[in-house]
């Protein structure tokens, strides 16, 4: 295997801490075997175009916001959940933002079902 190339200090990798996680969770569920790194490759691809296609920047700018639309796609269409149940805790993670004071931690409530 290649040597991994050396970032400056100065270099980042993640932008946001969510782009770590969204990296993470990617790894995790290919490593686990809910997909291929190579279906996530595609899935990622597809994403991708379209989002350029639809007028999208091109700079590479939206990257990780296509990493999440990419893990949504294939976590429905492997049946690891649905689309309402999905939606679901879009939506309770929202109300929960909301509703944390600047600065504290966000708890997600434990009121979403399957979780």
């Amino acid at each position: 295997m290649g040597e991994l190339a050396e970032l400056g200090d100065t270099e980042l990798i993640f932008s946001e801490p969510w782009e770590a996680q969204a990296f993470a969770m990617a790894v995790t569920l290919s490593s686990n075997g809910y997909f291929t790194w190579k279906e996530w490759a595609a899935t990622l691809a597809e994403v991708i175009a379209e989002s350029k296609a639809s007028g999208g920047p091109i700079d590479g700018s939206d990257y990780y916001e296509n990493w999440v639309a990419a893990l949504e796609r294939l976590i429905i269409d492997k049946d690891i959940t649905d689309f309402s149940n999905l939606e679901s805790i879009k939506v309770a993670w929202e109300d929960a933002y909301k509703a944390t004071p600047h600065g504290k931690p966000v708890h997600l409530q434990e009121r979403i079902q399957g979780t």
